[in-house]
């Protein structure tokens, strides 16, 4: 199902990428309320000058987190896990968080195929009694 890429003006080592996809699938899994095993994440550490974000006063080095989910989540949901993926990022990586985006693209469970799982995605309904 959700698939997370990170793009990252910095090297990491191993296990820094390892703590990062660890984090970052925990704060995915509560927030979208998802079974680990559903979350993959890329990290692509592209080192110094690897990722910009222009600007008026000149580019400055970046980084961009792209979010492939299920459709059907509240805004309210996305910029929750929005903040706390940045959150990460900020105390993993050390990057300031103005220099950080999330972005989010939604897709039908049937865009989401997992041999390991079963074939296709479900739609992503809410659960009955628990908030989006």
């Amino acid at each position: 199902m959700p698939s997370l890429q990170l793009d990252l003006p910095l090297h990491l080592d191993l296990d820094t990428k390892r703590s990062l996809v660890g984090e970052i699938g925990d704060v995915y899994a509560e927030v979208m309320d998802v079974r680990l095993e559903f979350i993959t994440v890329s990290i692509h550490a592209l080192g110094p000058g690897g990722v910009w974000r222009c600007g008026t006063e000149g580019p400055e080095p970046a980084g961009l987190v792209m979010c492939d989910v299920r459709a059907g989540r509240p805004a309210a949901t996305r910029e929750a896990l929005a903040r706390r993926i940045v959150d990460v990022c900020v105390r993993i990586c050390g990057l300031p968080e103005r220099h950080l985006k999330v972005e989010f693209t939604q897709h039908s469970g049937d865009e989401m195929y997992h041999p390991s799982l079963g074939g296709f995605a479900p739609d992503w309904a809410p659960i009955a009694g628990k908030p989006g």
